[in-house]
């Protein structure tokens, strides 16, 4: 079976950085030629004005933010421009120009998006397409309107420069096939995961019944024994590993857990049920120092599931001692910072809108790196504040499907079946998990899978000798 072919946008080379122009122009000309027409009708509004700079905007912002890896995407604004021309054909005096009209505007979203989306190996059927009818209007349709006042000429040049700015993106378009085994993304996909379309029926349904992730929370409280682990983490500080610990060897462990059985990486959204594939995202809160003045701030750390115990170190320290360097400059804190100073009324409605577009999965990937509430795990240390752990609820906001939250160590005292009395030490770990995500026996299955590693964490020292994929 052939492979579809991949388009990408090699970053702002001038066609693109010409088709974004042409596109924004075309929403300038439009919005200066309504400004001067008076009495125009509402449905003329939504079809004439609204719809095209929808349009013209939505493409732009496409262009810019997933051109690189997800240029399909632009097929939406295009649509939505076939859309506009067809309502203005509807309005032709001649019934055969509508039709040939309609026919053009249909064979453009069609070969468009059979292109984007990989369909058709080649982009030069659309040098054609979108070539040959600006050179008609310029050459033909055009010179019968020369004469007229600037302003009725606005509508045209409108037109024109949204032909211009995608006869640009074809000739910036480059493909590539891609690798074996590597998923391609498409219609439906979000930029921080792939939507799972092979789910059994109750998985797909549950998530319009149980609608939010508050209602959906699972309580488990854990109790880890920690001899091994103190050992192991005696080791890599003898190794060179300064300050590693017991928040170093659940990571690694979780990182692991996610490589054996990838359902725990996934998360909900819009009422789909999503992966993240490999990478794994890891918020947790710190305070910039020890004391009860001291502000809070989120770390969000991406790992991969083939990463090792050192590696799990290495990320997260590097994370940590960005924040302690630069404390009053990390990304979340100027997200919070611009946040703040927006009117609280105006905060609840961009809030909502925030919601909405998340809702879509077209929240920009910027947005959702560093928001701590997007993320695999957010996890939480009551150890250093010598505390047992709580039980946090997850957030409606977002999709962090799993919230862990592990206390200090406490002693306890065994009988053995010998009668033998020894002491050992224990953490707790309280889990908050999106029943949604996974049933409860894959659970049960995973965290016996992630005791064997705490009661052995020298596994950890070594790759994974196989990344189980989810399924699609």
């Amino acid at each position: 079976m052939r492979k579809k072919t991949v388009y990408y946008l090699p970053g702002f080379t001038a066609p693109v950085i010409l088709s974004a122009l042409c596109m924004i122009c075309s929403a300038v000309a439009r919005i200066v030629w309504v400004c001067g027409e008076s009495s125009l009708s509402r449905p003329f509004w939504c079809l004439q004005i609204l719809l095209p700079l929808a349009a013209n905007m939505t493409f732009v912002l496409i262009l810019l933010w997933d051109g690189s890896d997800r240029l399909f995407r632009s097929a939406i604004p295009v649509w939505l421009g076939c859309v506009f021309f067809a309502a203005k054909a509807l309005g032709f005096p001649s019934v055969v120009h509508t039709v040939l009209c309609l026919l053009l505007y249909a064979l453009v979203a069609a070969l468009y998006t059979a292109t984007v989306t990989g369909c058709i190996p080649t982009q030069k059927l659309l040098w054609f397409l979108f070539g040959l009818p600006m050179l008609y209007h310029v050459f033909v349709e055009d010179r019968r309107k020369i004469g007229w006042p600037l302003h009725d000429w606005l509508p045209e040049i409108s037109v024109l420069l949204c032909m211009a700015a995608l006869l640009s993106v074809s000739l910036a378009m480059k493909k590539r096939t891609p690798e074996e085994g590597e998923y391609v993304p498409g219609f439906g996909d979000r930029n921080d995961g792939r939507r799972l379309r092979s789910l059994s029926p109750i998985f797909a349904v549950s998530p319009y019944l149980m609608k939010s992730r508050n209602t959906s929370q699972n309580f488990l409280e854990d109790h880890v024994e920690i001899t091994e682990i103190e050992r192991y983490i005696v080791s890599k500080r003898r190794a060179g590993l300064r300050n590693f610990g017991i928040l170093h060897v659940l990571l690694a462990a979780y990182v692991r857990s996610c490589a054996r059985y990838p359902g725990l990486n996934r998360f909900i959204a819009g009422q789909k049920v999503f992966s993240r594939g490999r990478e794994i995202e890891v918020n947790m809160t710190v305070k910039k120092a020890m004391s009860v003045d001291s502000p809070d701030t989120v770390i969000k750390v991406a790992f991969d599931s083939a990463d090792t115990a050192d590696i799990v170190y290495q990320r997260l320290n590097a994370k940590v001692q960005t924040v302690k360097d630069a404390p009053l400059d990390t990304g979340f804190d100027k997200l919070a910072g611009a946040f703040n100073l927006i009117p609280g009324l105006l905060l609840k409605f961009l809030v909502s809108v925030l919601q909405v577009l998340d809702y879509f999965g077209l929240l920009l990937r910027a947005l959702t790196r560093l928001s701590p509430f997007h993320g695999s795990l957010y996890i939480t240390s009551m150890a250093s504040l010598g505390i047992p752990p709580i039980y946090h609820h997850l957030y409606d906001f977002g999709n962090v499907p799993v919230f862990c939250s592990f206390g200090k160590k406490r002693r306890v005292y065994e009988t053995l079946r010998d009668g033998t009395v020894v002491r050992r030490k224990y953490i707790d770990c309280n889990y908050v998990t999106d029943e949604r995500i996974v049933d409860g026996f894959y659970f049960a299955s995973a965290l016996r899978y992630l005791h064997g590693l705490l009661d052995d964490p020298w596994q950890l020292d070594a790759p994974p000798e196989e990344i189980v994929q989810d399924q699609r």
